[in-house]
């Protein structure tokens, strides 16, 4: 029973990371800013409300925590800054649908990361459910090529495999408390974009935005991430967060007229088929 009731707390977690994470392009459209700059705030905020978090749960013990988190933390904050990296990027160089799309080979290659790690099999069904998912990265992606969108296309595959590793360091290490590694791989993302940003020269309404792109869409996002990925599968997280693929295009398509292509609404519906397929299935089980 607590194995189960582990399990579920992991998967409503990953479930809301999700949600917060697809917010993403709807922030990149609506922020007037370069890219460096929203990187640099975006970085400092959602830091500072994962160090808040540790902080108030841990009290004087934080500091102890934060030392505890060893290679394997410091190894997933360095996947974690470069995967936001490339992920702001990608937003920039190509489409919001090409980029959360390509996002959903995630539990493909986790599955692969983790099995080539551990060498433990996934169960059949999220696996089933993870060609799924790839099957719909292929139609929306194929009739990008050659489009002028291979180099964001490229972003958000090279951002995919960082948090597919992320991932599978976070669950291998899953009695090691992981939120320190995810506050430091923000601020570390503001430290590595600062020579580039102009931080003072945003102010007013796109200060605002960038305040809660920094702590409702990365800090709660990657926070919710953090915590939901140690208590189930590396797997079975990356394709739970694969239902940001088709909630990201529809967020921008209702708050700024960027209609998705066909190919990507179609790709998106598959996406969210396998990721239900397999919430079903393991939950009757």
């Amino acid at each position: 029973m607590d194995d189960r009731r582990t399990a579920s707390a992991g998967t409503t977690l990953v479930l809301l990371s999700a949600v917060a994470f697809s917010t993403a392009g709807l922030f990149t459209r609506l922020i007037d800013a370069d890219v460096w700059t929203m990187l640099f705030w975006r970085g400092l905020f959602g830091g500072a409300v994962i160090a808040a978090y540790v902080a108030g749960r841990d009290g004087l013990r934080a500091p102890a925590t934060a030392r505890r988190i060893g290679w394997p933390g410091l190894a997933a904050a360095g996947c974690s800054t470069a995967a936001t990296i490339c992920f702001v990027n990608a937003l920039r160089e190509t489409t919001v649908a090409d980029v959360l799309v390509i996002n959903a080979t995630a539990p493909f290659m986790t599955a692969g990361l983790a099995w080539a790690w551990s060498g433990l099999p996934e169960r059949r069904s999220t696996l089933v459910a993870s060609g799924a998912a790839l099957l719909g990265v292929v139609v929306t992606v194929a009739p990008t090529l050659g489009g002028g969108r291979l180099l964001g296309d490229l972003l958000a595959l090279l951002m995919t495999l960082l948090i597919s590793a992320m991932m599978v360091l976070i669950r291998r290490h899953r009695h090691v408390c992981m939120l320190p590694a995810a506050s430091l791989s923000a601020f570390l993302c503001a430290l590595v974009v600062w020579p580039l940003a102009a931080p003072a020269s945003v102010a007013g309404e796109d200060f605002a935005l960038l305040a809660l792109f920094g702590t409702v869409q990365f800090g709660l996002g990657l926070l919710l991430l953090t915590l939901g990925a140690r208590r189930i599968s590396a797997t079975r997280a990356a394709l739970i967060g694969a239902i940001e693929t088709p909630l990201a295009p529809a967020l921008v398509w209702f708050a700024v007229g960027e209609a998705p292509p066909l190919a990507a609404c179609f790709g998106g519906t598959v996406v969210l088929a396998a990721v239900a397929g397999d919430l079903l299935v393991n939950r009757e089980r």
